[in-house]
């Protein structure tokens, strides 16, 4: 027997089939398109991503018997919001996806009105527009006759997780956990529910959310007529940081793993205790079927593997990104050189809707190399920028498709000091969904029993001079004060 997890990321959608080793016996994937339709918006087609999800579902079950499976697992991009029809479960518009900047301008209004500290206090958030409520509020004020739909209750409003359940039980479900609604500005973090004054703030209909459900637990059944013959237990819901931190079995209180994504997402486990602070977000990791609620602190970064996808995709001076080590490690270092891929705005610490993208340092000697290896450094400088305010950090524990980077490991180890540890499966956000869903259904007995899985690939001790990691550090943090505010 194995369990089925869906990792329905920002650039495509994983499905893995993991067994009770924590092996992964097969693996999916299907890429689907991004929509650009303005600077600064960035848009999916929930079709797209419905599809994406049955085609790299299709790829695992070629490989592997579907009787064999004995739950399902969701994690997923966690901002994006998306609206569809309660009966046909069609989409009206794009999703807003959690990368795009249109609401910068109706935070900073709802920031001139007073509603931040009130905003910070209930949600461990900050008016952002990388948060769902922005962007619900954006389509109220500027598609008010598709926002009529949602308030008449015919469409339903949510986040990626509950649209796949949705589409999985064709309609019967509208359901989604902590993790994810602690994301939309929406959720009362210390109550562990949907909060009514904020749903009056940012005008949203509260029965037009989803039911808040254990993040594992047998939560719904997919409905085999819509997903390829499979009638399996929904058993398993987190957003795509908090799976990750649930895959990497930090289950402790201070427990750290930084996953490099699309963007890249530093969580430390806070247990029971919200741990507020100006310059990280508190979130709620998981909740479990007796309704304990665990914490984390996290430090979100926009613009990560996203850089590395723009030297493909828009500068294409890289074929793919697995060859940015290889071409980075043709030079010795940047020769100055130094990228602030601020190409959606900052996170944290900074968090400046307004900075852009700028490559700094550029001379008639400069190649694609430098320029390569510029982008593996400011991932690292990105990170380090989030660990200075999250003390108390021993080791960190990577995962995403970037930590299969030899030279970025080395470099972010070199720049925080403290050993960088990657265990062998670095998809540990389709594991954590994976973990959640066997936990939910008996699969894996406790957290101890899902400890046992995991094993350490490599550790990256730091080695260079501190005073170098230093001067380096202090010059890209120059080029950020230069990038922000651009866009105002």
């Amino acid at each position: 027997m194995s369990v089925l997890a869906i990792d329905a990321g920002t650039t495509g959608v994983t499905a893995l089939v993991v067994e009770h080793d924590g092996t992964i016996a097969a693996k999916g994937y299907q890429e689907f398109a991004q929509h650009f339709p303005k600077p600064g918006w960035v848009e999916h087609a929930p079709e797209e991503i419905w599809q994406a999800t049955l085609e790299a579902t299709r790829q695992v079950l070629a490989s592997y018997d579907a009787k064999q499976l004995k739950a399902v697992g969701i994690t997923n991009q966690r901002e994006t919001v998306l609206l569809w029809d309660r009966e046909t479960l069609g989409s009206p518009r794009r999703a807003i996806v959690w990368q795009d900047r249109r609401t910068a301008d109706l935070c900073v209004r709802l920031r001139d009105e007073g509603h931040e500290d009130r905003v910070r206090e209930l949600t461990g958030l900050r008016l952002d527009p990388y948060f769902s409520g922005t962007k619900l509020m954006w389509l109220k004020e500027n598609e008010p006759h598709t926002w009529a739909l949602v308030e008449s209750g015919r469409y339903a409003v949510g986040t990626v997780d509950s649209y796949l359940i949705a589409r999985m039980t064709r309609g019967t479900w509208h359901a989604t956990d902590v993790s994810n609604a602690s994301r939309t500005l929406l959720f009362d973090l210390e109550a562990g529910d949907w909060s009514d004054e904020l749903c009056e703030l940012f005008g949203v209909p509260r029965d037009a959310l989803p039911e808040l459900v254990p993040s594992w637990g047998e939560i719904a059944r997919t409905d085999a007529r819509s997903f390829l013959d499979l009638s399996i237990p929904i058993a398993g819901i987190a957003g795509d940081q908090q799976s990750a931190l649930f895959g990497q079995t930090c289950f402790d209180e201070g427990d750290s793993k930084c996953t490099y994504g699309t963007g890249s997402f530093i969580l430390t486990n806070t247990g029971t205790s919200i741990l507020r602070s100006d310059e990280l977000l508190a979130t709620a990791a998981w909740r479990s079927p007796d309704g304990e609620m665990t914490y984390a602190s996290e430090g979100s970064i926009f613009v990560t593997g996203a850089a590395v996808q723009w030297l493909r995709d828009g500068l294409q001076i890289v074929g793919s990104a697995a060859e940015t080590q290889a071409i980075a490690k043709t030079v010795d270092d940047t020769e100055g050189v130094v990228f602030v891929p601020a190409l959606t705005g900052l996170g944290a610490p900074h968090w400046d809707p307004h900075a852009r993208g700028m490559i700094i340092g550029l001379t008639r000697g400069t190649t694609r190399a430098h320029i390569v290896r510029a982008t593996l450094e400011a991932i690292a400088f990105e990170v380090r920028d989030v660990l200075e305010v999250m003390p108390g950090l021993s080791s960190l524990r990577v995962d995403g498709g970037a930590a299969a980077n030899d030279l970025l490991c080395q470099i972010q180890a070199d720049q925080v000091g403290v050993p960088v540890e990657r265990p062998r499966a670095v998809e540990t956000t389709g594991l954590g969904a994976a973990f959640l869903a066997g936990l939910g259904t008996g699969f894996w007995s406790s957290t101890d029993d899902l400890r046992e899985t995991w094993t350490l690939d490599r550790k990256f001790e730091p080695s260079v001079d501190r005073a170098e990691a230093d001067a380096a550090h202090a010059r890209w943090r120059d080029a950020v004060e230069r990038a922000k505010g651009w866009a105002e």
